[in-house]
């Protein structure tokens, strides 16, 4: 007897052997067992998730000679010939190789003709997306308002792609992904009464190499059984598949925390003589750096599948959460680039060089003049000199070197010009002999107004002061939005300053000095000159930039009072 293939041998033949998708057979079950029953049904989902199984099932139900209900009896001549492939009443149609117009007008003549012997005519069109405008013209009436004995099953993996007005036409049921413990627990017991020796880390390569195909992980079950001569064990299966052995991931992410690059280098050496996949490496790498991440958030969350919390648990005690998170991202952003590499192994090799080389703790500690890295200090000048403290970080992309910036709302009160012979202004200090139209920008920050207020105000000269009266211009560029009412706020903010009444008129005119928001402008640019200048002086970011071949992004300096 010729061999039969596990992913056919195994194809479910009642709702009740089915693996997962509860939420549709859940649906199904309940419609056929109360005789709630539409015309037309569309099955999405992946490859390999069910879709045509749960169509030939619902099939049976249909036309069992039993009756109409959610277990076929599976022995009478309509359950045998559906399941056989011979039933002349499903018609079952690849909707690949049939997408002409003519195709399914072909098909559709047929249509208003009773069944041979069965309860109802079922037309199963299984990847329907791929029939073409015209067809499905054509299959529009028809499948609004079928013959009563007519059943429409239709089965896609991509239902963005069909008309909306065939998906209004039919109950949409979204068939999910297997995940990888219900594939683990389905082939234990397909292996365990096929008499197939097994390891249970095999198991779960296979799961996750399946990527949510059930039949893909018995096709892939079919090859690891021949592969290692009527049994599955890890090694085989890590070969088959050019899966790296987890004992080199852990390694490599304990070299990484120690900081010990030479070591990093001749874990990848010794994975490379087993001709590893590396991005599959960097995989098994990135989901060993989130088990670690969940472990130090949830320790009672630790995955056991592979047999490892506790040394999961141990590496979540020695990584910092903050080493954890730059671990992970550097290395998903590496995954990008992987392609780009020369080849793999060197594009492996660098992610791993990367996360040492901006790990912050790791750099520091080594000297520039034996070829490593250090982190780059902020630089500050000396308190009096007028400069401001610029601060810095980098992330790294790529082999760009990018300068993040810090921002704040809102600058806070602004300090008295270095040059200037005046009073120093501080509240409580600030006296109306004093106010001239040199001082007006101090004396404006300290009023505490915001809004268009405050913006109106910014744009004022004081043009000058007659007793307990002021006059300003405002700029006539920012006229727009200003009104009576703008004077009179400004008025009582002064008053409630200076604790006695004070008039204020504001005329638009051509300033002719500084207004506070011009005033703040050219101190921003000087800052931000300053901040350009200590950056781009800064040896250890030459450094960084001459190692990586990097670009500083000028754009994304700020200072930090910015």
């Amino acid at each position: 007897m010729s061999y039969q293939v596990l992913a056919r041998k195994w194809r479910p033949k009642t709702f009740r052997e089915m693996v997962g998708q509860e939420h549709v057979l859940q649906a199904l079950i309940n419609a056929l067992d109360h005789d709630r029953l539409h015309h037309a049904y569309l099955f999405t989902g992946t490859r390999g998730v069910g879709k045509t199984t749960i169509a030939r099932i619902l099939s049976k139900c249909l036309n069992c000679e039993a009756g109409v209900s959610s277990q076929p009896c599976g022995s009478c001549s309509s359950c045998l010939e559906i399941a056989e492939g011979r039933s002349v009443d499903l018609i079952e149609v690849d909707a690949a190789s049939r997408t002409k117009v003519e195709d399914t007008r072909e098909l559709l003549d047929n249509v208003q003709y009773a069944p041979t012997h069965s309860r109802f005519k079922i037309y199963l069109i299984d990847e329907v997306h791929m029939l073409s405008t015209h067809s499905f013209n054509a299959l529009l009436k028809t499948l609004e308002e079928p013959p009563p004995h007519v059943k429409f099953l239709l089965a896609t993996t991509d239902p963005q792609k069909l008309p909306a007005t065939v998906l209004s036409r039919c109950l949409q049921f979204n068939l999910k992904n297997m995940p990888p413990e219900q594939i683990v627990g389905h082939l234990g017991n397909v292996l365990e009464q096929e008499m197939v020796s097994y390891e249970e880390p095999a198991l779960w390569l296979l799961a996750r190499a399946a990527s949510g195909s059930m039949r893909d992980a018995l096709s892939l079950t079919d090859q690891a059984i021949a592969y290692s001569s009527g049994k599955i064990d890890e090694a085989g299966v890590r070969s088959m598949l050019g899966s790296v052995d987890l004992g080199y991931v852990y390694e490599l992410l304990e070299a990484v925390t120690e900081g010990e690059p030479a070591k990093v280098l001749e874990t990848v050496e010794r994975m490379s003589q087993h001709a590893p996949d590396f991005e599959g490496s960097l995989d098994e790498l990135l989901s060993l750096i989130h088990r670690v991440a969940t472990a130090q958030v949830v320790p009672d969350a630790i995955d056991n599948s592979w047999g490892d919390a506790e040394r999961v648990a141990g590496m979540a005690r020695t990584i910092t959460a903050e080493d954890a998170q730059l671990f992970y991202q550097i290395a998903l952003n590496g995954k990008r680039d992987m392609p780009m590499a020369p080849d793999p192994r060197r594009g492996f090799e660098m992610i791993l060089l990367r996360i040492l080389a901006f790990r912050p703790d790791v750099a520091a500690d080594q000297p520039s003049g034996t070829g490593s890295l250090q982190t780059v200090p902020t630089p500050t000048r000396a308190a009096g000199e007028g400069s401001v403290p610029v601060k810095k970080s980098a992330e790294v992309s790529g082999s760009s070197h990018v300068m993040s910036p810090t921002t704040s709302d809102r600058p806070g009160p602004v300090e008295p010009l270095a040059a200037s012979a005046l009073p120093a202004v501080t509240s409580g200090q600030f006296e109306w002999k004093n106010l001239v139209t040199e001082n007006w920008c101090h004396l404006l920050e300290l009023l505490g107004l915001a809004g268009i207020v405050y913006n109106i105000a910014s744009h004022c000269e004081l043009n000058s002061r007659d007793g307990t009266s002021l006059e300003f211009v405002l700029d006539n560029a920012h006229t727009a939005l200003f009104n009576d009412s703008h004077s009179d706020k400004l008025g009582l903010a002064l008053e409630n300053y200076f604790g006695t009444s004070v008039g204020v008129s504001i005329v638009p005119g051509q300033c002719r000095g500084e207004t506070p928001a011009i005033r703040l402008q050219r101190l921003a640019a000087e800052r931000q000159a300053e901040a350009v200048a200590a950056i781009e002086g800064d040896p250890q970011l030459q450094a960084l930039i001459a190692r990586f071949d990097g670009e500083l992004d000028h754009s994304s300096i700020l200072p930090t009072d910015i």
